[in-house]
């Protein structure tokens, strides 16, 4: 029994609208999902019925239509997660890109970066491994404006950092707080000024000229349909520098999707034309 009205009819309206406008697919079975995501929305606005919430969205009041966004996007993340594209980071493709760039640059993008935990375990790793006179730049975009918010800030929960970095790590790239900040702890500068973030809807237009050398998009693309994923990877392609480096989540795969990159390791892939 629920406390609100949320109809067979409601749940295709709002799964058609997010699937329009962030290619994300909800199947019958997130009907609990969206219930349980959306709720809170309801409750703020006083509202008894989806249907109503509907008809907020219909008229396309544009800060609601924001919130509507963030509460239906998935920000699971962590800091060195799927640590295995960090070691072939740090052992191979690194490497490989200082041989090959004479500019001494490197540009990574974070697309899909959540609260901003990826974009800034590459930049520790770029910190680490790349000879003082190279630059780095790490570019980290989400669709949920809320989730940049936190990333901007770069405050996290203590226990939460240790748990992915390690205590070794965590002190020498983080800040710890004081008094009732003591749980907490804040990236150092000099990591936080390599990062730089930005909202994106990867089905729209993306603003960024210059190609990349290494793009991270994990756990992303598994929330759209086959056609959808190709149209993407194809984009991300033309979007890097021959022999780029795309590293992609454990759950995903390039087969039969698209044919411009080659396998060369767990979920990494390599520009191949």
């Amino acid at each position: 029994m629920t406390d609100f009205t949320f109809t067979d009819k409601d749940f295709r309206y709002i799964a058609d609208l997010i699937g329009d406008h962030a290619g994300i697919v909800l199947e019958d079975i997130k009907k609990d999902l969206v219930y349980g995501r959306l709720v809170k929305r309801l409750r703020s606005l006083g509202l008894q019925k989806f249907s109503d919430y509907c008809a907020i969205l219909e008229r396309g009041d544009e800060a609601e239509f924001e919130l509507f966004v963030n509460s239906l996007t998935t920000n699971l993340t962590g800091f060195y997660r799927e640590s295995h594209h960090f070691d072939m980071l740090r052992e191979s493709v690194l490497p490989a890109l200082m041989k090959q760039k004479a500019d001494r640059t490197l540009s990574v993008w974070s697309a899909g970066c959540s609260t901003g935990a990826e974009p800034y375990t590459i930049a520790m790793t770029l910190a680490e491994e790349l000879p003082s006179n190279w630059q780095a730049r790490v570019l980290g975009t989400d669709i949920d404006t809320g989730v940049l918010e936190t990333a901007r800030a770069g405050v996290y929960d203590l226990d939460w950092v240790v748990r992915g970095t390690g205590e070794a790590r965590m002190k020498r790239w983080m800040l710890r707080g004081t008094g009732a900040r003591a749980a907490q702890v804040r990236v150092k500068p000099e990591i936080r000024n390599m990062v730089s973030f930005g909202t994106l809807n990867l089905l729209e237009s993306w603003p960024m000229r210059k190609p990349f050398d290494i793009i991270f998009c994990r756990n992303v693309v598994i929330y759209f349909d086959k056609p959808t994923q190709s149209v993407l990877f194809d984009r991300m392609a033309s979007q890097m520098h021959p022999d780029g480096y795309l590293f992609i989540g454990h759950s995903e795969s390039l087969n039969k999707i698209c044919d411009r990159f080659k396998l060369i390791g767990k979920t990494v892939y390599q520009k191949s034309s």
